[in-house]
């Protein structure tokens, strides 16, 4: 069974390691970073910091896809030409096109990091944190025109542990789809996998995040809203305190919940030497934030921090 693979970082690199573990061909690698970056930029970018997918890509000798899109005529006279049995999907921006969908002889198949149909949408690792979720997970689906509603092939349930950011959701993801893309490809191969169609009643859809997240607001979010939003957005965006003209970048590794309470937006209590602050939130309850850092001036935190009142 011949594979191709369409993705981007972590996730590409983890679904070349699980074609690879199946023992199948992988025809062809088309990185994400051909449709967004010029040719020369992205020679600099590998050459002076490479990724875990390149590497492999260089080490397993791959053939590597040079197109500008995904649905574009070149890519289609590649998938020909390679004579694809799967189109392998993970972490691509691109909506594909119908005629590009059904050129593989037996699927194209996306990798949804969510249990689908809940969290569809462009970004579930910080959408679940975001939403409290104590539970994630992974979905292979058969992709459609219809963005992450195809009928689902294999899933797994994630746990969320209550100090994981983003970072470690995804991690957990991706080293699943590894595991997942070995398994459903050997069941594909023999014949025994029966696609289920989603549920729409179950279906949530989240959009991508705005940016403005990043700017606690402690009289208007709850302390467990305040804590999510912070483990949510990490890596993607630094979490930020505002007081007077100053901002102070949170620690998502060191923050949590405690029992002291307090009118909202209220500092309980503050310490420079470990550089934090305790705030009430809207619930009254106040979050515990340590290792802080004052935006554009590290340095001078513990100075800042023993000034507020």
């Amino acid at each position: 069974m011949k594979v191709v693979i369409l993705g981007k970082g972590e996730m590409l690199a983890n679904l070349i390691l699980g074609v690879s573990d199946a023992g199948f061909e992988i025809a062809g690698v088309f990185r994400h970073e051909k449709t967004s970056m010029p040719r020369w930029r992205l020679l600099l970018h590998d050459f002076f910091k490479s990724s875990p997918e390149v590497t492999l890509i260089k080490e397993k000798k791959l053939y590597e896809i040079k197109c500008k899109s995904a649905n574009s005529e070149a890519f289609k006279r590649e998938i020909l030409k390679l004579n694809a049995d799967i189109i392998l999907v993970g972490t691509w921006k691109e909506k594909l096109k119908k005629e590009i969908i059904d050129l593989p002889k037996i699927a194209t198949i996306n990798v949804h990091p969510s249990l689908l149909p809940k969290y569809r949408g462009p970004n579930p690792y910080i959408q679940t944190i975001l939403q409290g979720e104590k539970q994630s997970g992974i979905t292979f689906h058969l992709m459609t025109e219809d963005i992450d509603r195809g009928p689902i092939l294999a899933q797994q349930k994630i746990d969320i542990l209550p100090m994981d950011t983003a970072k470690e959701l995804k991690a957990k993801n991706v080293f699943m789809a590894r595991l997942i893309a070995c398994e459903l490809l050997k069941k594909l191969n023999a014949g025994i996998v029966q696609p289920i169609p989603q549920n729409e009643s179950e279906a949530t859809y989240f959009p991508n995040i705005t940016g403005k997240e990043k700017m606690l607001s402690f009289e208007n979010q709850t302390s467990d809203e305040i804590v999510n939003t912070v483990r949510a957005l990490h890596p993607y965006l630094p979490a930020y305190i505002t007081y007077k003209n100053l901002f102070f970048i949170v620690n998502p590794y060191k923050i949590r919940l405690t029992d002291k309470t307090g009118t909202p937006g209220a500092i309980i209590s503050k310490c420079a030497k470990t550089r934090s602050l305790t705030i009430a939130c809207k619930d009254k309850k106040a979050v515990k934030m340590s290792g802080l850092k004052l935006y554009r001036f590290p340095p001078l935190t513990k100075f800042f921090i023993g000034w507020l009142h």
